[in-house]
């Protein structure tokens, strides 16, 4: 059955948090739950939107862009993609790959120079997946929690 990709509205919060918190890692990250609050933020940002991936009206996979303008590159636009989930009897299927390239097209014709993520380094097979895609680790990702 066909997966549709699209900019998700309003009505899709439910299906994306059962998505994310299917996830181990996801869930042990949860330290608040301002699903609603961070959600409407999501929405009202014109340069922040999660993606989805419907089949037979069933949310099965979804992604955070955000477009970030970037003195570094010139003045031009990146592509920060977060929180990339596809629903796991789909995985191996083809789902994500096509999230992505939905994802990559909707960037370009923002003007984005380049698209970049980050993965949690025990996510073997997902960093496989993007190198596949295209995507290599040139960099070394860091963060601070707050």
């Amino acid at each position: 059955m066909p997966v549709e990709f699209r900019y998700a509205g309003e009505e899709d919060l439910p299906g994306i948090l059962g998505l994310l918190l299917a996830d181990e890692i996801l869930k042990e990250r949860v330290k608040s739950r301002n699903y609603e609050r961070t959600w409407a933020d999501i929405l009202n940002q014109p340069d922040n939107a999660m993606v989805v991936g419907v089949q037979d009206g069933v949310i099965v996979a979804a992604l955070q862009i955000t477009y970030i303008p970037s003195l570094g590159y010139g003045g031009t636009w990146r592509a920060q993609i977060e929180s990339v989930q596809v629903r796991q009897d789909l995985r191996g299927q083809g789902v994500g790959a096509q999230l992505m390239a939905w994802a990559i097209e909707r960037a370009r014709e923002r003007g984005c120079h380049i698209m970049q993520l980050t993965s949690d380094l025990r996510r073997v097979d997902a960093r496989r997946f993007y190198e596949r895609l295209g995507f290599v680790a040139s960099h070394i990702g860091m963060k601070l929690e707050l």
